[in-house]
Formats: structure tokens, sequence, C-alpha cells
């Protein structure tokens, strides 16, 4: 099983609008059986849950890892991780992590938080970001070799370093203005 697309599961989620049943349709993707299963009801539940994972992401950002724990272990027992062979024909055997019958949300979900418990475990929560551009606020999870990233994506990175970049060079200019006293 790959955990750390189960993580990036969840980053999806707490970054998705999830406004309405249409956003609900952008992050299960088009042609997925999520989204044609899915119900207004799945709204809600990833509504709640995007709440909650971004909690986890805060604490995490914090150093409150053992707060971090308790919400995800928390979100666990509200989405338990049921795992169960699946496949449409001998040859494509794969796993799904709850029972049969499951909305398309709870399979969502349950696969988001445990992604994200075994990331927890797996490399601490120092490895949680929020982006440093503070007209995003996405989540995401360093992955750089140096624990060093502060921006969810290069769009934002670069935005921040023009915007920062400008503000030095109006600085400038204005110093440059004011008249000398003495």
């Amino acid at each position: 099983m790959d955990f750390e697309a189960y993580a990036h599961r969840a980053v999806e989620l707490v970054n998705a609008p999830m406004e309405d049943f249409e956003d609900l349709r952008v992050l299960f993707g088009r042609r997925s059986w999520w989204s044609e299963e899915a119900t207004d009801r799945d709204v809600a539940t990833l509504r709640r849950a995007r709440k909650r994972l971004r909690e986890v992401f805060e604490l995490g950002i914090k150093g409150k890892d053992a707060d971090a724990v308790e919400e995800l272990n928390g979100l666990l027992a509200t989405h338990p991780v049921q795992p169960r062979i699946s496949g449409h024909d001998a040859r494509d055997w794969h796993m799904h992590v709850t029972g049969r019958g499951a909305s398309s949300s709870a399979e969502f979900v349950a696969g988001a938080v445990w992604g994200l418990a075994v990331w927890l475990c797996e490399y601490g929560s120092s490895r949680f970001g929020v982006c440093a551009d503070e007209r995003c606020q996405h989540v995401y999870l360093d992955t750089s070799s140096n624990c060093c990233r502060r921006f969810c994506s290069e769009r934002c990175a670069t935005r921040s370093h023009v915007a920062a970049h400008r503000a030095r060079k109006r600085a400038e200019a204005r110093a440059e203005a004011e008249p000398v006293t003495a």
C-alpha cells in the first residue's frame, strides 16, 4: 500500500474548497466511482473531516504532537479503517480501506486519516506544514531532505518572494526620496 498517497489525500481534502457538490466531484475526480455514488451527505461528512484534519496540521506545526495524535486517534475512531481486498477480475486485486457498502466520503476520509496517521508515526508532525504565503494557507507534507519547506507550491513561493522583493524596492525608493535632515 502507498501510505504516502493516502497521506496526500488528507492534504487534498484540507485544501479543497468543499462549498458544494461540484467541489466534491473535483476532489474525487469526475471518473471515479466515488463521484458516481456520492450524495449531498458526503459533502457534509467531508466538511467535518476537513476541519478536523486542518486542526491536526495546525497542532503539528505548533509542535503539539500529543494533541495531534489525540485528534488523529479520534478521527480513526470516527472513520475506522476496515481493510479488504477488492478486484474487478482475477488480476486486478487491490486494497480498499473500508468495508463493502461504505459511502464515498467514508472511503475517502478513512484513507486520508489512515495515511496521515502513518505519516505522523513515520516522520513526525514536524513534516506537517501550512503555507507561509499569508494569502494561501494551504497545508502540505514536507518531503524535502532537510525539512525546510515553507510553501505549499513553487507558485506560492515565487509569489511571496516577488512580493517581498517589490516591498523592499518600494522601501528603498521611499528612503532615497526622503530629504536628509541634519
